[in-house]
């Protein structure tokens, strides 16, 4: 497999909810090359027109078993965590591990559902620490702890998100939002990296 070379396409600039590019550092397959084992991989037809999916398609199974984790956490959001806050407990994730591209999708997401977009800007403009008021400040401070040692997070973090009302179930969705996107970010950033919008 040959890497891909891209050292012209420009990074973006900053934290941003705008739509961002993603660029491999290996070759995708190509759509021609898909085959039916590949789409039911891709469990979205439509993804198979993303670099970043056709590249995870190399392996079929494993990427259709991180898609439907993937959609569960986000979309199966009868109980639990409203959907904006497990959009922000990604956003927490991408931010503090720096990857421009997942921050501003997510972001978006939660802008859109909380209608909270000043305090979804000020997260990406001014990080992990900025006053988002005391819920989303547990949701992004158990997020963060999730994101910088895995085994560091527990009694602490699960109080504070107690103390600012979560359930047992919207605990939960925090923690998977979290952890999903910390090993998401880290898949992203390491097989290819963000292009700013042209």
């Amino acid at each position: 497999m040959t890497a891909l070379l891209h050292d012209i396409a420009p990074h973006p600039e900053a934290f941003t909810r705008a739509e961002v590019g993603w660029t491999p550092h290996l070759p995708p397959l190509a759509e021609e090359e898909l085959t039916e084992r590949h789409y039911d991989g891709l469990v979205d037809a439509s993804r198979a027109k993303n670099d970043y999916f056709r590249l995870l398609a190399r392996d079929p199974e494993v990427l259709k078993a991180r898609t439907l984790v993937d959609k569960d956490i986000f979309y199966n959001a009868a109980e639990g965590l409203p959907r904006a806050e497990r959009e922000l407990s990604a956003t927490a994730a991408s931010r503090r591990n720096g990857c421009v591209f997942c921050a501003s999708v997510h972001s978006r997401f939660a802008a859109h559902h909380s209608k909270r977009v000043d305090d979804v800007d000020r997260l990406l403009d001014e990080g992990v620490d900025a006053d988002l008021g005391e819920r989303w400040n547990a949701v992004v401070a158990a997020s963060v702890a999730l994101t910088d040692t895995p085994n560091a997070f527990g009694a602490d973090e699960i109080a504070r998100l107690r103390a600012a009302g979560l359930d047992d179930l919207e605990i939960a969705d925090v923690i998977h939002g979290a952890a999903f996107f910390n090993w998401a970010n880290r898949l992203m950033l390491s097989l290819g990296r963000p292009v700013a919008a042209v």
